[in-house]
């Protein structure tokens, strides 16, 4: 019990010194405070700008990385897909016969 009577006596007196502080002094920390966005802004902003794909679709150095990433998927998954039916595909030697019905 005296540990956590230590302890709220220690919560009370950091209670009373944070509120007696100016508060000018207070704004500056909270100030101190704020988050900044590091690097979660709006992307890398060096070089030349980045354009949609379809403005500019013979320079892929030049589209956006999401444009990219959805291009490049979409080509692979084309490709395999093709690959597939290709070496799959529908096999000749099945022959329908027609019967004739007997009445």
């Amino acid at each position: 019990m005296s540990a956590w009577t230590a302890t709220a006596r220690q919560a009370a007196k950091l209670a009373r010194l944070s509120s007696s502080k100016s508060t000018s002094a207070s704004s500056s920390q909270a100030a101190s405070l704020i988050h900044r966005r590091g690097l979660a802004g709006g992307g890398d902003h060096h070089g030349p700008p980045k354009v949609n794909f379809w403005e500019d679709p013979l320079s892929p150095s030049k589209w956006k990385e999401e444009h990219f990433v959805i291009v490049s998927a979409t080509g692979w998954g084309l490709l395999f897909y093709g690959g597939y039916k290709f070496f799959t595909g529908e096999k000749k030697d099945k022959k329908e016969e027609v019967g004739e019905a007997s009445h």
